[in-house]
Formats: C-alpha cells, structure tokens, sequence
C-alpha cells in the first residue's frame, strides 16, 4: 500500500509536533485542534477503530477521515457526514510565479475569514502553519489563496484553493494551484491534492495543469455519541 493511501495517517507519522495521540505504536493520531480537524487510523482493526474513538469526546466536535480504502467505524461513533473524491498527482513541470505573496501568521485572521467564506475544505486557525501558502492581493483584498497540507517524504498536498467571490473568473486559483506545484517540485516532492468528486470544475482546472486521477478517495466526518 502507498502512503498516498492514507496521507492523513503517513502525515502524522512524519509530524509529530502536529499530532494528539499515543507515543510509540500508535493505532490512531489526530490533529492538534488548532492545527486541522483531520484524524487516522493505522488500519481498519477493531482495536485501531477502537484507539480512535479514545481520541474524541463524547458528544464533542467530530474528526475528518480521508483515505483510499473503505472507512470502518467504532460502534460508539456516528457518521455526520460522508462523500466521495478523487486525488490527483502532478505529471508535468510547473512554472514558478514570482509575482505571488508569501502568507504568515500576520495574515492569519484574513486567510482564515476566506477559507470560512469560500470553503475549500477545513481550514482552522493554525492551518497556515502546515507549510508554505501564497496568495494574490488586489487593492490590499487578500484576493486569493493557496497552500500545503499533508506532507510525508516525498509528497506534499495542495489544499486551500480559494478565491474570493469579488475576484472570480481571473485565474487566480489557477495561478495560484500552478505557483504552489511549482515550489514543491522545485524541492524535489511530488505536488498532489484532493477534490470532491461532484467538483467537476476544479477536477478540470487541476487536469488543465497536467495532473491526473490516481484514485478515488472516501471521506467522512465521524463523531463519538454522548455518553
């Protein structure tokens, strides 16, 4: 199985600082709330699903799961909500874009208010830690954004493509999607990132930009019952 099956958990593995859950041979690791709202299993044994559900507060805020093979799920856990994606990897070089601007922590509270405007995906208030974001600002607007995600060796996602609705339909999740491929690969990874599969519009956009379907991906968030 490659690691790009179960980014969330190879992630975790590769980033300790980011992680709640056991030291050693861990069977589950979330994220730091703070960080995102992602958690994984290490397979789908009873005793993993079991390490997960100990993650997560009874009748608290649920976990993201994303991976490729089916999920499993812990007698006291429901599902709130579950769909289908589609990850895709880069197949071609990108060119870099020197005209972008590098986002940190002074643009923390921007990048956060247009991710919950937009809604790209989950997005919490130190999400912009997890690597390197940019973005394009238009009259001072932070107009639009992108960044790293999930990383483990060799690999580095996409995530938080987004535009504001002020500033649609001027290429800018494009430029922006290209610009962030560009660095990874310039370090030496492998660009690849996630989209729902009812987005049939990004799914194109990402196709425009050379990278392709490597396989269907489930997806789920899962919350423990109050006890």
């Amino acid at each position: 199985m490659s690691a790009l099956d179960r980014p969330v958990w190879a992630t975790l593995q590769h980033q300790a600082h980011w992680r709640v859950g056991q030291a050693g041979d861990a069977l589950a690791w979330r994220f730091r709330p703070d960080i995102h709202g992602f958690a994984a299993t290490a397979d789908e044994r009873p005793e993993s699903l079991a390490a997960l559900a100990g993650l997560l507060v009874p009748g608290g805020d649920g976990v993201y799961l994303l991976q490729v093979p089916p999920i499993a799920v812990a007698a006291d856990l429901d599902v709130v909500k579950a769909a289908s994606g589609v990850q895709m990897v880069a197949t071609r070089p990108l060119p870099p874009d020197d005209d972008v601007v590098l986002l940190g922590d002074a643009d923390a509270a921007e990048m956060l208010a247009l991710a919950r405007l937009t809604e790209p995906g989950p997005f919490f208030s130190r999400t912009h830690t997890m690597g390197r974001f940019i973005g394009v600002r238009i009259d001072g607007r932070l107009a639009a954004m992108a960044g790293e995600r999930m990383r483990f060796p060799g690999h580095v996602e996409i995530s938080a493509v987004c535009t504001h609705p002020d500033f649609r339909g001027q290429g800018l999740a494009r430029r922006l999607s290209a610009a962030v491929a560009a660095d990874i690969q310039r370090r030496g990874d492998l660009p690849f990132l996630h989209a729902w599969t009812t987005n049939t519009a990004a799914i194109a956009l990402y196709e425009g930009l050379g990278f392709v379907v490597r396989t269907p991906v489930h997806v789920a968030v899962l919350r423990r019952r109050p006890a």
